[in-house]
């Protein structure tokens, strides 16, 4: 299982590295081109190439399960357990309801709570895979990765984590700006009103131009 140790040792760090591997790109292209495309580029690549990684691993994962299970019998089932698995290689420190730093972003000192794999990891893992089984022939409808019971499974996962960790794991939704006032629009429509015309001059009788 060396494959799948060393696959999750990049998944867990995925979300970290993607981010350097941007900074990164953007800072080298500066000099050689401004080109948004070029950094796009690099991160589609980027992802591209742990996407067939990850697929390559389940596939492993699948050979070396007791007994052998074929990709056309995997279930979403199989997938928890696969996820499940996971989580012995996790680093992603979750804190129980009985640990004093329970819901504490920061804790000040180390405790004896277990190491799991993030959820961030693990939901962005189900994303690439999903899009692996279909790109290699698999039927939408059939996409175990795509499972009602994944997505509950990763749902509670958030859940625990959000709470146990103290931290949020919600898009923060752009704030739209209110609507004008009544006496706004009319400052504004007076402003139109008020702006004036362009003069044209126009050249004298006979001149030519």
């Amino acid at each position: 299982m060396d494959s799948i140790q060393e696959f999750m040792e990049s998944c867990h760090s995925d979300i970290t590295n993607t981010a350097t591997t941007i900074t990164t790109s953007n800072n080298s292209l500066v000099g050689s081109s401004n080109s948004p495309s070029a950094s796009s580029t690099t991160t589609s690549s980027r992802y591209e190439n742990q996407k067939r990684r990850d697929w390559n691993t389940f596939g492993q994962y699948l050979k070396n399960h007791r007994p052998p299970l074929s990709l056309s019998r995997c279930s979403g089932a199989h997938v928890l357990e696969f996820l499940r698995y996971l989580d012995q290689f996790g680093k992603t420190k979750v804190h129980t309801p009985i640990c004093p730093f329970y819901g504490h972003p920061n804790p000040p000192a180390p405790c004896p709570c277990p190491l799991r794999q993030a959820w961030g990891s693990l939901d962005a893992l189900i994303g690439r895979l999903r899009a692996a089984f279909e790109e290699n022939g698999g039927k939408p409808e059939t996409n175990p990765f795509g499972a009602r019971a994944v997505r509950l499974y990763l749902r509670e996962v958030r859940e625990l984590q959000s709470k146990a960790r103290g931290i949020s794991y919600e898009k923060k939704k752009r704030k739209r700006p209110p609507p004008p006032t009544p006496q706004q629009q009319q400052q504004q429509q007076h402003h139109h009103q008020s702006l004036p015309l362009p003069h044209h001059h126009l050249p004298p009788p006979g001149a030519t131009q």
